[in-house]
C-alpha cells in the first residue's frame, strides 16, 4: 500500500524540533473529562532539538539513544511512531535518532515537539498522505501541544490547546532560564488552588499588554527556584512563566538588549538566548526537501 523511495535524501536529513513560550496563559474553564480550557499564545522559537530517522527492515520502532529516565515504550516519539503505525497500516519501522538540546520539565515544550516532528516527517518519509489537520488531530491524543508544533507558526490557541489561528508577531529576542528544578505540570493543574474561571481575553487585549499565566501563582507557592528566578529577571525587564515553567524569560525588542542580559546571566545555570519565529523550521525544511 505504501512505498518508500529509497533514494530520498530525506531520509539522510536532520530534523528539527523547536520550542515554544506561552507568552501568556488564562484558564476559563474545565471540561467535563478533567481537560482544562485555556487561551494562550504560542510563540515559535529557534531552539531546537535535532532528529534523525533511520529505515527497518521490520515494523520495529525504536530510539538510538533513548533519553536518560524516560522508558522507550513512554517516549513520545515512540508512541508518535506506533500511532501512525496503528492508524495507516503501515508496515515498516524506524529507528530514530535525538540530539536533545531543550531542557526537560521546562515548559519549553521539547517532548510535544519532538513527537510532532515525527508525525510530520514520518507522514513523508513513509509517503502516508496524511494532512496536517489529520496530524494535528493525531497529536491531541499525545499531548495538549503537540497541535501547535504539527501546525507549526505562531499562535493564538483556546480549547485545550488544539484550536489555533497563525498570528504573526513582529520579531522579538527572548531571555529564558531553567531554574533547578522540575516541574512537574499534572500537579500544578490538579492543584485546588489553581484559577480556572478566568475571563476571555482576545489578542488585541493580550497586544495592550495582558500577559498574565494563571498557573504562575501556584508554581511559585510550590517551587522557590521559580520565584527566585523571577525576581532575578525583574532586573531586565517584565519577567514571565512560560506553560506551568520551570522556565521563566524576559522579551526584548532589540537583539543587543537580549544579548546583554543572556551575557549578565550566564554562569551556574541553564540560559538560553533565543529570536522569536513565526513559522517553525520544521515547516520550511519539509517545504523543500
Amino acid at each position: 500500500m505504501f512505498e518508500i523511495n529509497n533514494n530520498n535524501t530525506a531520509w539522510e536529513e536532520k530534523w528539527p524540533a523547536p520550542a515554544k513560550l506561552n507568552l501568556m496563559l488564562r484558564i476559563t474553564g474545565r471540561r467535563d473529562d478533567g481537560y482544562h480550557l485555556l487561551q494562550t499564545v504560542f510563540q515559535i522559537i529557534d531552539l531546537c532539538d535535532w532528529l534523525r530517522f533511520s529505515q527497518e527492515d521490520s515494523d520495529k520502532v525504536s530510539l538510538k539513544n533513548p533519553i536518560a529516565g524516560v522508558p522507550e515504550a513512554e517516549d513520545l516519539m515512540v508512541r508518535a511512531a506506533k500511532l501512525l503505525q496503528s492508524k495507516t497500516g503501515y508496515q515498516g519501522g524506524v529507528q530514530i535518532e535525538i540530539e536533545k538540546n531543550l531542557p526537560m520539565g521546562g515548559g519549553l515544550g521539547g517532548g510535544s515537539s519532538d513527537a510532532a516532528t515525527t508525525l510530520l516527517v514520518l507522514n513523508k518519509l513513509w509517503g502516508l498522505g496524511l494532512s496536517v489537520q489529520q496530524l494535528m488531530q493525531l497529536g491531541v491524543s499525545l499531548g495538549a501541544d503537540v497541535p501547535v508544533f504539527v501546525y507549526g507558526h505562531t499562535a493564538w490557541a483556546e480549547g485545550v490547546g488544539e484550536v489555533l489561528e497563525k498570528k504573526p508577531l513582529s520579531g522579538q529576542w527572548f531571555v529564558i532560564v531553567k531554574p533547578a528544578c522540575h516541574v512537574s505540570t499534572q500537579a500544578i493543574f490538579a492543584d485546588p488552588n489553581l484559577t480556572r474561571d478566568s475571563k476571555s481575553i482576545t489578542m488585541a487585549d493580550f497586544l495592550s499588554g495582558q500577559y498574565k499565566n494563571d498557573c504562575l501563582d501556584v508554581v511559585t507557592r510550590l517551587y522557590e527556584p521559580v520565584a527566585e528566578m523571577l525576581a532575578e529577571l525583574s532586573r531586565f525587564g517584565e519577567p514571565r512563566l512560560t506553560g506551568t515553567g520551570a522556565c521563566v524569560f524576559v522579551q526584548f525588542e532589540e537583539e543587543a538588549a537580549a544579548k546583554t542580559a543572556f551575557k549578565n546571566l550566564q554562569g551556574c545555570r541553564e540560559v538560553f538566548l533565543a529570536k522569536g519565529l513565526d513559522m517553525s523550521p520544521l515547516q520550511k525544511k519539509l517545504a523543500v526537501c
